[in-house]
């Protein structure tokens, strides 16, 4: 029979290419996907820096004022360029003073504790904690 037609002829060229076309896609897709979580996980890095920076500063801050006056209990709010902190009551015992300052910004928290010599005030240790 001359002249047959086939109407089949096209079909693996356009399965190919839906094929090929959803693989392109879902790696198009997957890639952006992965940069734009990964701005969230600089934003947490850079946060994670400033409560530290936070909290460090209430630690140098409560430091000051135990040297100016040795009967300094803690328990306050520190402002710092419009960001808080708190210093927790000061412990002391065994010849030296423990110093907690917590500074929180959007979830993101850091926890000092930080021993110090009642004597010369010189620093015993100094550690990050999950929670005080």
């Amino acid at each position: 029979m001359i002249g047959k037609i086939y109407h089949n002829n096209g079909y693996i060229a356009i399965t190919s290419a839906i094929v090929i076309s959803i693989l392109i896609m879902s790696f198009v897709f997957a890639v952006s996907f992965s940069g734009f979580f990964n701005r969230f996980n600089i934003l947490d890095s850079s946060l994670k820096e400033t409560t530290n920076s936070l909290a460090e500063a209430c630690v140098e801050t409560a430091l000051l004022k135990l040297a100016e006056n040795s009967a300094y209990s803690g328990n306050e709010n520190i402002n710092i360029d419009g960001e808080q902190c708190v210093i927790l009551p000061i412990e002391t015992g065994g010849g030296q003073k423990i110093i907690k300052a917590k500074a929180v910004i959007k979830e993101i928290v850091t926890n000092l504790k930080v021993a110090v010599n009642s004597s010369d005030f010189s620093i015993i240790s100094w550690e990050e904690l999950a929670t005080l």
